[in-house]
């Protein structure tokens, strides 16, 4: 009988890659909104319904938080897969942590397009 050994998956060039999309995107939002507030005189509530009521702020918001929780998600996967050995626990906390970013990217939708 062959005792099989669960190890991790190998993703290595592509989840590399989409970390550095995903970061490459963050930083460009960053960037966006740190300029864009630069710019007022004075932010208050009205500057931020202001800049949250068009569309495309909206999409380029979600798009950061997407990137953040695919990039969060691939790099809390290869800590689990790199520091927990028993793959019940594995599999415990990679379904905890798909549930939560699923349950955060509705939200995040819900916050976006609710106002």
């Amino acid at each position: 009988m062959v005792n099989r050994v669960v190890v991790g998956a190998h993703y290595g060039l592509s989840d590399w890659l989409a970390q550095r999309i995903s970061a490459v995107v963050m930083v460009i939002y960053s960037v966006a909104l740190a300029g864009y507030l630069v710019m007022q005189d004075h932010v208050d509530y009205d500057v931020w319904i202001g800049l949250y009521s068009s569309q495309w702020m909206r999409t380029f918001t979600l798009l950061f938080l997407l990137a953040l929780f695919y990039h969060a998600w691939i790099g809390v996967r290869d800590i689990v897969m790199d520091y927990i050995k028993p793959a019940s626990i594995r599999l415990v906390i990679h379904v905890l942590v798909i549930l939560a970013l699923v349950v955060y990217t509705i939200w995040s939708v819900q916050i976006l397009w609710g106002m």
